[in-house]
């Protein structure tokens, strides 16, 4: 039988419980393959398809490079590795991390919209920050379905409030009701889908060869984008800017991938840890000044211990106006993620 549909899912924080309520209500004769793409730790064995192939009709794996699509399989990304579909097969990739994960969703909905056009279903789950909508938002470009959790019914409500903000979705449903959604669309004939500008397949094209393993540089990665002033917060490369509709996401020439909120937090926490670096040698100088001025006061050199000890008062000052910079960062970050979740 020719697989005409796919369903793609993506979770992160939280999603386990609603992933498995999803698979719960997809029945044994589903004529589509399943793709699972959950962030979990890179260096810890996977017990997801165990723990979904106890709870579901369906036999759920991890699946290796090159295997074959079946209809009614549940292949799940092994750690540390994405997850693609590529020339009608299953493909298990090394390529550079996006949005600071790999497996990445955005990267197998893609390939599930390049791939399957109108038949990709993408469904988007629990998670923190924005993984998934990029992914999304160009499975509707090119025609295919757009599901949600309900915000209010995922454990973390970051992914689909981005999803649901970002994208024209098209259904918005509690976990529980989504594996019979998807049973059903995945039963319903193929219509015709739109057909984008060469330039965006070309670059969709160079963003899956880059997911795969392939060098962005190689792929021309300007050609993404323009280049932006900001560097890859994990390997200090160019980032080119790609405007997506709505979303604004980036890309550095060795293939790391940012959405802004995601780059957002990256450059934050690269700010926070060097000013933390700064306040610990601040604290350290301030310590052996100390203790330098103490021992010239013994020695009868009280003039210069005198300027010694101003010396590791005034860096103690500074440390200590580090750690208030620090501690208002976080209240305002926090406020900020609060604001933003509640919208």
């Amino acid at each position: 039988m020719a697989v005409e549909h796919v369903v793609v899912i993506g979770a992160s924080a939280g999603g386990l419980e609603g992933l498995l309520q999803v698979v719960e209500g997809l029945p044994a004769d589903l004529p589509a393959p399943v793709f699972v793409v959950m962030h979990i730790a890179p260096h810890r064995d996977s017990l997801v398809p165990h723990i979904l192939s106890r709870r579901s009709l369906l036999q759920a794996m991890h699946p290796s490079d090159g295997d074959e699509l079946k209809p009614g399989c549940i292949f799940v990304a092994p750690p540390d590795h994405h997850l693609l579909i590529e020339d009608g097969h299953v493909a298990v990739k090394k390529g550079p991390k996006e949005n600071r994960f790999r497996p990445s969703v955005d990267a197998l909905f893609r390939s599930a919209a390049y791939t399957f056009g109108a038949g990709a279903i993408g469904v988007v789950l629990s998670g923190e920050l924005d993984d998934g909508t990029s992914g999304l938002w160009t499975i509707k470009r090119l025609g295919g379905t757009a599901i949600v959790q309900q915000p209010e019914d995922a454990a973390f409500s970051s992914m689909p409030r981005s999803a649901l903000t970002q994208v024209e979705v098209d259904y918005s449903v509690r976990a529980a009701d989504i594996g019979p959604l998807v049973a059903m669309l995945a039963r319903q004939p193929l219509t015709g889908a739109p057909q984008p500008d060469a330039e965006f397949f070309s670059r969709l094209e160079a963003e899956l060869d880059i997911a795969a393993g392939d060098f962005a540089f190689d792929r021309g990665f300007t050609r993404l984008g323009q280049v932006s002033p900001l560097s890859c917060p994990e390997c200090h490369g160019s980032l080119v800017k790609i405007d997506e509709g709505n979303i604004l996401r980036f890309r550095c020439h060795t293939g790391h991938a940012y959405s802004s909120e995601a780059l957002n937090r990256s450059i934050s926490e690269d700010a926070t840890e060097t000013i933390s670096q700064s306040m610990r040698a601040l604290e350290e100088n301030a310590i052996l000044l100390e203790m330098l001025a103490r021992h010239l006061d013994k020695a009868g050199r009280g003039g210069v211990a005198t300027k010694l000890s101003e010396r590791a008062q005034f860096a103690r000052e500074q440390a200590r106006s580090l750690h208030e910079w620090v501690l208002k960062q976080e209240q305002i970050t926090e406020t900020i993620d609060r604001s933003v979740q509640e919208q």
